[in-house]
């Protein structure tokens, strides 16, 4: 596929690094002609340096043939004058945007064909809000992404000492629990001095303490899936409920409005360093939301503000180091758990699961929602997992037996790619491409078996440890001429 990615800021980079090792066709523009050099010295891709809203610039960058244009600079503006005019002078097929204001997604109008001639919205700051919302809910996780419309749920959590799923065989553990839709795909687990190693999943593997366990299950048996990896049966839950936000940015502001929704579930507590965006956080949010100005590495201001009762510290600033910093030292004085925000990649690796428990990328937390239009086929949804390594897809099977290599075939008969498993099958989703719809039926999750029969319409989770392998997935449920 042709791209041309407006932008060669975190995002942008992002972006291109995930998709040029797709073996996509690359362009960037971008006006800092350093800052190009440095991403063409490091991926193959091409750069351009201009404005990305002229014409001439976007001739350039072989918009007369391209198939997908992201555009992703820091300004709303550039980005929606940038689609229109890819809309208007080369008739790119497909056109995504980011945008950080609220109000253009408010009104389809403003974004449509006869407007900004956008097909798709991205933004960053709310795809991570969400994110973490997820992770509030889920607080023995580590990693939550959603599927089928959330029907079902991959998550991912730290296995420990004594919690029921940590040493018997996956095997034993299936015969445990037989009704339970859920299936094991993944373990990653870490070595002395060795980045943490992907172990295949079977009837015969054990989870051992410290093991970062990948699970696919229904939406109803999250909690107890983490709950099995993380502690023992005889201990309780232990809801969040106090949460303390540091840094009061677009992020840490669109956090705590979420959050305050729920009159009386959170005590929330936002830090931030200036005094006049101090004024506008306690302007713009409830007033049981607690405003304090401050540094968010204080020590003494931690102290005084009880963090050893905090349940979650965030740190959401716009600094890295300044998020690991404030992170380890809100873990040191007794922060049950916390979060940082890190655009590193190199950081968020050596961060990630040790004294910081989640260490979290803003562009990776969106970046599915783009990968989703890069895939061929009728992929509903894709996650990036693992900093860019591995990924979870969702894909419907369509077609019958004769014009399909998937339908109406048991499991055990398709050729996948080695080390990619079938997660889960969801049954039963409504089809808005079927014209004569029949009887609803309520949408059922399966785990599949050898002898599992996959069916039109089935939404077919798959995990793969190697990105790598996508292509191979995708040409697997390519629908034949036949069918159309």
């Amino acid at each position: 596929m042709k791209i041309i990615i407006l932008g060669a800021g975190r995002v942008g980079q992002s972006v291109a690094d995930s998709l040029v090792s797709e073996r996509n066709d690359i362009t960037v523009i971008d006006t800092d002609a350093a800052r190009l050099r440095d991403l063409e010295s490091r991926f193959d891709l091409r750069g351009v340096v201009g404005n990305g809203i002229e014409p001439a610039v976007l001739a350039e960058a072989g918009a007369e043939d391209t198939d997908l244009l992201i555009a992703c600079a820091a300004q709303d503006e550039t980005n929606l004058v940038c689609c229109k005019v890819a809309q208007l002078v080369f008739n790119i097929p497909k056109r995504i945007a980011r945008v950080r204001s609220n109000g253009f997604t408010l009104d389809e109008r403003l974004t449509g064909p006869d407007g900004f001639g956008v097909d798709r919205i991205i933004c960053p700051e709310e795809s991570l809000t969400r994110y973490i919302g997820k992770l509030i809910e889920y607080p023995e996780a580590m990693q939550v992404r959603e599927f089928a419309g959330g029907r079902a749920c991959l998550v991912s959590g730290r296995a420990r000492p004594g919690a029921p799923m940590v040493g018997p065989t996956i095997g034993e553990l299936r015969e445990r629990a037989p009704e339970m839709a859920m299936r094991m795909v993944a373990i990653y687990r870490r070595f002395a001095d060795e980045p943490d190693r992907f172990i295949a999943c079977d009837g015969a593997t054990r989870i051992e303490p410290g093991d970062e366990v990948f699970v696919l299950a229904a939406h109803e048996h999250i909690a107890q899936v983490l709950a099995a990896l993380h502690r023992p049966a005889s201990q309780q839950a232990q809801p969040v409920r106090r949460i303390m936000i540091a840094g009061g940015g677009g992020v840490g502001l669109r956090l705590a409005r979420q959050l305050a929704q729920t009159p009386g579930r959170f005590h929330i507590k936002i830090i931030e360093d200036h005094a006049e965006r101090c004024v506008a956080l306690a302007s713009a949010l409830p007033s049981d939301v607690l405003v304090l100005q401050g540094d968010t590495t204080d020590e003494d201001l931690l102290g005084d503000e009880s963090i050893e009762e905090v349940d979650l510290f965030l740190a959401l600033t716009d600094d890295d180091e300044d998020n690991i910093m404030s992170c380890l030292l809100a873990k040191r004085m007794g922060a049950s758990r916390v979060l940082a925000l890190i655009n590193r990649r190199s950081y968020a690796d050596l961060m990630h699961g040790t004294q910081i428990d989640i260490a979290l990328s803003p562009a990776q937390a969106m970046l599915g929602e783009l990968l989703a239009y890069v895939r061929q086929g009728d992929v509903q949804a894709v996650h990036s997992l693992r900093r860019g390594v591995a990924e979870a897809l969702e894909i419907v099977a369509r077609g019958d037996r004769k014009s399909s290599r998937v339908v109406g075939r048991k499991v055990s008969e398709l050729q996948l790619p080695r080390d990619v498993h079938i997660g889960l099958i969801v049954r039963g989703l409504p089809d808005a491409s079927d014209p004569v719809p029949g009887h609803p039926r309520e949408p059922e999750v399966i785990i599949p078996r050898s002898a599992t029969v996959i069916e039109s319409n089935d939404h077919v989770v798959f995990f793969l440890p190697n990105k790598r392998r996508v292509r191979d997935v995708e040409k697997l449920f390519r629908v034949s001429a036949t069918f159309f």
